[in-house]
């Protein structure tokens, strides 16, 4: 079970690594058009295009800290880490679906199974989380039973 914990935590980080990448590419390319907005000519054009540049930089660099907390998040899952209950780290089967709660990244496939990776936060990370094998959530209108926790 180990090893297919540490496959789903890799599939999360090359998730955050790649999220992490297109946007320092973002920030590259604002830091250029910035430098190439200075040079060209002055006047109400050039300042409105320098604004909307500044804008673009502002945003991104929210989601550069957004992704900052995803890595935060990662970094604090302890594999060897194994319980009866529910927790950052597990691995949980239910009648439903498979779960590895971390971080969003949707469907991760591992050995020809698949998993929703969750963030403890979303609505149904919030209703598993401190559960047990043979508890019952009810999410959507169903009822999920919960069979196994690694």
């Amino acid at each position: 079970m180990a090893v297919l914990k540490e496959a789903l935590l890799e599939q999360c980080q090359l998730f955050v690594d790649e999220r992490l990448k297109k946007l320092q590419k973002t920030i590259h390319d604002i830091q250029e058009s910035l430098l190439s907005e200075t040079k060209s000519s002055a006047g109400d054009k050039h300042e409105t295009g320098r604004a909307m540049l500044q804008l673009e930089r502002e945003k991104t660099g929210k989601q550069l800290a957004e992704v900052q907390k995803l890595n935060e998040m990662l970094n604090k899952i302890d594999l060897t880490i194994t319980g009866e209950h529910i927790r950052l780290g597990s691995i949980v089967y239910t009648s439903q679906a498979n779960y590895f709660i971390a971080i969003s990244t949707g469907l991760l496939s591992v050995s020809n199974e698949q998993f929703f990776a969750i963030a403890p936060n979303t609505p149904i990370g919030k209703l598993l989380l401190g559960k047990k094998v043979n508890d019952d959530i009810f999410f959507n209108g169903k009822q999920i039973k919960i069979t196994s926790i690694h």
